[in-house]
């Protein structure tokens, strides 16, 4: 990507400051909807596609603080769509893990990142409920309420543990289950956390050795990808490699990266 002039460290504190009083504003409505208090659900793609209102009130409040501190941007957010803008565009994911908030899991968070020409620079990935606080920019490394990640190396395929995701819709859901029993015998275990920011963030910490998932949204992997890669990691990214799929996302540790991919080819992979 070419250098526009953009100030990185800004940026991430941009991400980091707007990311976290969204996060407030979640954990606020999860207390209170874990003591009883009501929270309206709708559905978009499938009936288990679930969209709260406390994802609008969070990324309503997103792009009012982004209007203040940056209104010469653009904003793409998973529920209030938009496009790319010519300088700086933010995509806002207001909760990643809706269905694990809906049910009161406390995996789920706000996240907020910063690109350029389709290119994310800066992000922040902030956990309502532990508070935790995931950053990155562009060639500064990755980091958790303030201490530098880095990546596992794994020596062995079999010593691997990697995260994924499925689908909404039950047929893709079908391939993946396949995919995954079939992968499963070749790793050391599969992980399925529901909240893909998170699954790359915890790449990046060597909670995961890598991560594999289709059809992820603009949102749900323009912060995490960037600070999965910052801590070292190789990242794939939707359209960047076909024969993991046209909409791919894959980060792995380098020291698995060429054994683990094979495996998922050979796991089938590239028909999901």
């Amino acid at each position: 990507m070419a250098d526009v002039g953009v100030d990185e460290t800004l940026l991430k504190g941009v991400a980091e400051r707007v990311a976290g009083e969204a996060a407030e504003l979640v954990h606020e409505a999860w207390t209170g909807m874990n003591a009883g208090r009501e929270v309206r659900v709708d559905t978009k793609s499938a009936d288990t596609d679930v969209v709260t209102a406390v994802d609008h009130e969070s990324e309503r409040l997103v792009r009012a603080r982004l209007a203040e501190l940056r209104p010469d941007d653009a904003v793409l957010g998973e529920e209030g769509g938009g496009v790319a803008g010519d300088g700086v565009t933010w995509v806002v994911d207001p909760i990643d893990g809706t269905v694990n908030f809906l049910y009161g899991l406390p995996w789920f968070a706000v996240s907020v990142a910063a690109q350029v020409g389709g290119v994310s620079v800066a992000g922040a990935v902030v956990e309502p409920v532990s508070g935790r606080r995931w950053t990155a920019a562009r060639g500064q490394g990755a980091f958790l309420d303030g201490r530098p990640l880095s990546v596992n190396a794994p020596s062995r395929l079999d010593l691997t543990l990697v995260g994924t995701g499925f689908a909404y819709k039950v047929e893709r859901r079908t391939k993946q289950a396949r995919f995954v029993a079939e992968l499963a015998t070749r790793v050391r275990d599969v992980r399925r956390n529901g909240a893909a920011s998170l699954d790359l963030c915890a790449v990046a910490a060597g909670w995961l050795d890598a991560y594999v998932e289709h059809g992820l949204g603009h949102w749900d992997w323009a912060a995490g990808a960037l600070i999965a890669a910052e801590a070292g990691a190789r990242v794939s990214l939707p359209g960047e490699d076909a024969e993991l799929g046209p909409d791919a996302t894959f980060a792995v540790a380098p020291s698995i990266a060429a054994p683990l991919r094979q495996a998922l080819l050979e796991s089938g992979v590239g028909t999901i």
